[in-house]
């Protein structure tokens, strides 16, 4: 009797702790957390990467370069001057003479210029476009991981409780050995996707402090949540990359330089005037000083620039072809990502506020059945696995919906609002 008796206390004594285990055990965190105090935003990293990235700041210095193309086609052409001793009367000769474009050159150059400026500005907002779709990606990919690494902590712990568990129940005779070494086994596995996870963090959080110009082990701290962000309907989509696409604006501002150029090309067609006038000196016994007027034309008998003004007419009508072609590939793209993007934003959801909330229910349910000891080991690990595996794929839903986001955007060529 004092053998029974002292098993029974045994056995109490160790569901007692395997419901104190259970009990510790966290609530999920994956859909959702607060954001601690003083942590970066998403439009905060994209400020910071605005404002220092190197591949934008490289792209910045082309402007400098075009103001100075367009300060040199401001210029003027230059006077020249010339003396003349000859044997003959009159026997000095002191000239001038100042070159005039006809046909409006020097302002057809001067609008080629203002217009490479702008193409210039256009070309830096693609730039900024695919920096910040980066920086967007790179974001989320980090919370991703580090959520993974904590979800994976969190089962870690589980598992460690559930190994100390079986090892108390077969020390009290109430488990065979076999619970000890499957529990031990699942928390090796877990082990190394911890390991795993940890990796995939510090690679994600170096790509991302390497997009804002900070040590890739720089410490950060998210904020932005994984339903940040709206997706667009089909239409709205299209309206925002038919009025701000970055790339049609680089289309149609080289399609304003090549009509300057166009211009330009035509004006060289009308042959220049060069007037000029000298002060003859020394012409005795006729006289001691005179004077000598005269024009120069250049006639176009050879060089019209015909040809030319072909090229350019070419290269204006390949622009507008390729944007057309831009167009209907950008319209595309938007399409088919604002669709997807919609679908994953339902999936994302579903996942959020009806599987996880009921996957978790059930995870308590067999935590009980547990405790209650109506269930072995090997149902409280496989209802756990189970219940972990549904927010794995809720994390990997909540990363397929940011990522759908990030298709939009880049299709869009745009922010999106």
């Amino acid at each position: 009797m004092s053998r029974i008796r002292c098993y029974g206390v045994l056995m109490l004594l160790s569901r007692f702790v395997v419901v104190v285990c259970v009990l510790a055990i966290p609530p999920s965190t994956v859909m959702a957390q607060a954001p601690p105090t003083g942590s970066l935003t998403l439009q905060t990293a994209l400020d910071r990467a605005i404002a220092a990235n190197p591949t934008i700041a490289a792209a910045r210095r082309r402007n400098p370069i075009d103001v100075a193309v367009l300060a040199v086609a401001r210029e003027r052409l230059n006077p020249e001057a010339s003396i003349e001793l000859q044997k003959e009367t009159p026997k000095q000769s002191y000239g001038v003479s100042v070159p005039l474009e006809l046909g409006g050159k020097r302002s057809k150059r001067i609008a080629v210029g203002e217009a490479t400026v702008r193409a210039g500005e256009a070309e830096i907002a693609v730039v900024i476009a695919q920096v910040r779709n980066d920086v967007r990606r790179a974001y989320f990919g980090l919370l991703v991981a580090e959520t993974r690494l904590s979800l994976m902590q969190e089962i870690r712990d589980i598992s460690v409780r559930a190994r100390d568990a079986a090892q108390q129940r077969f020390d009290a005779g109430g488990a065979p050995r076999l619970e000890v070494m499957q529990a031990e086994l699942a928390l090796a596995s877990v082990d190394n996707d911890v390991a795993a996870a940890r990796g995939e963090a510090d690679g994600a959080r170096g790509e991302l402090n390497a997009l804002l110009t900070q040590p890739l082990d720089t410490p950060i701290t998210l904020a932005s949540a994984f339903d940040s962000g709206t997706s667009l309907t089909k239409e709205s989509a299209l309206a925002l990359a038919h009025e701000a696409s970055a790339e049609l604006r680089v289309i149609d501002r080289q399609i304003e330089t090549q009509r300057a150029r166009l211009a330009l090309a035509g004006a060289l067609r009308a042959p220049d005037v060069i007037p000029s006038a000298a002060l003859t000196h020394d012409a005795a016994p006729e006289f001691d000083y005179g004077w000598r007027a005269g024009v120069a034309v250049a006639l176009p008998l050879f060089t019209t620039h015909r040809a030319g003004v072909q090229v350019e007419q070419s290269t204006l009508e390949q622009l507008n072809a390729q944007r057309q072609a831009s167009l209907s590939r950008i319209d595309a793209l938007v399409s088919s990502s604002a669709v997807l993007a919609q679908t994953r934003r339902q999936l994302y959801l579903r996942y959020r506020d009806e599987i996880v909330p009921l996957a978790q229910q059930v995870e308590q349910v067999a935590q009980d059945s547990y405790q209650l000891g109506q269930t072995g080991i090997v149902s409280l690990l496989q209802a756990l696995q189970s219940s972990r595996d549904v927010r794995l794929r809720s994390l990997d839903a909540a990363s397929q919906f940011q990522n759908s986001l990030a298709d939009l955007e880049r299709a869009i060529g745009a922010p999106l609002p």
